[in-house]
């Protein structure tokens, strides 16, 4: 399904330097902010006291979190757990306070706004299980990062590999660049959406590699540059509704999803972003310096395949 077609190919590699440029110079902000400011993580990574709290009603989250809020506590978070009348509250360490101090003062807060709150548990997260999760997180990292080598090595070629791992991981880079730079929460939702869009950015990258691919064999005349302008070209109109349809839900997340979602669905939107960025003038721009060519795609194909109806199409490799 397509909402236009372009007839006259766009020049997306002629100015592929520059755009890489700016590309190199915010990987290297992000990188810069990553290790001056580092990331502003959650309690999840942290530790902290986690409470469960239930309500003969359906809770007010907002209620709840400007009451704790008000006892000078910042970076909680606060969500349903169960129904919609039990609220699950994660608390910051607090020096010089303990975790049944602190307990005591938000429940003593929480009556104060609404007497019906009832503790049912309380429990201390400690800092070892934060590096526990941040450790697997690592790990779930780079197991898709290897995944996707492998796959698009098998699938096309290793140069293009090369090239969608080097923009997928611009993308993530500059991702949690800014959540550095703006000191952003970082949390296990976070965390998940960094994974989401390092899928979600290498499938508009085999989007383009396969009609890359597709291209080197119909039109036989062209050279790299003109083969991969085309095979952008050729899928602007399905990058628009992908790309769009899921933003509208992402921004619904965002605008809607409250507190709780604000950072996914953020992490999510620089993801998509940038994901489109790097697919066309990071991840083409790369495999074309790569020295990306027909004989590495087409091996023992046939010299004649081809579109009948393209006049470049039957001339031998």
């Amino acid at each position: 399904m397509e909402f236009f077609r372009i007839k006259r190919d766009i020049p997306f590699m002629r100015h592929a330097l520059v755009f890489n440029l700016v590309s190199l110079v915010t990987f290297l902000a992000a990188v810069f902010f990553l290790f001056s400011r580092g990331l502003h993580l959650s309690v999840e990574f942290t530790g902290g006291t986690l409470m469960e709290v239930s309500y003969t009603h359906p809770a007010d989250l907002n209620g709840v979190r400007g009451a704790v809020e008000a006892l000078g506590l910042k970076d909680l978070q606060v969500q349903n757990f169960g129904t919609a009348r039990d609220v699950l509250i994660r608390l910051p360490v607090q020096k010089g306070v303990s975790s049944a101090q602190q307990s005591e003062q938000v429940m003593t807060a929480l009556k104060a706004a609404d007497a019906s709150a009832a503790m049912r548990r309380t429990e201390f997260v400690g800092p070892q299980v934060g590096d526990e999760l941040a450790t697997d997180g690592l790990k779930a990292l780079a197991s898709v990062v290897i995944g996707i080598m492998l796959y698009l090595a098998i699938r096309f070629e290793w140069k293009f590999a090369v090239a969608a791992i080097i923009a997928n991981l611009h993308d993530v880079i500059i991702i949690l660049g800014f959540f550095a730079f703006f000191q952003w929460e970082f949390s296990l939702p976070v965390l998940a959406a960094v994974l989401a869009v390092l899928g979600y950015s290498v499938n508009e990258s085999v989007v383009i590699f396969d009609r890359i691919r597709e291209n080197f064999r119909r039109y036989r005349k062209m050279n790299t540059v003109q083969i991969i302008d085309s095979s952008i070209t050729s899928t602007i109109s399905r990058t628009i509704i992908t790309h769009g349809c899921t933003q509208l839900m992402v921004l619904s997340m965002l605008l809607f999803g409250g507190a709780t979602l604000h950072y996914f669905a953020l992490a999510l939107t620089i993801g998509i972003c940038f994901g489109i960025y790097s697919s066309v003038f990071v991840a083409a721009a790369i495999a074309m310096w790569l020295g990306i060519q027909r004989e590495d795609l087409i091996k023992g194909g046939t010299k004649k395949d081809g579109d009948p109806n393209d006049p470049n199409a039957g001339a031998t490799v």
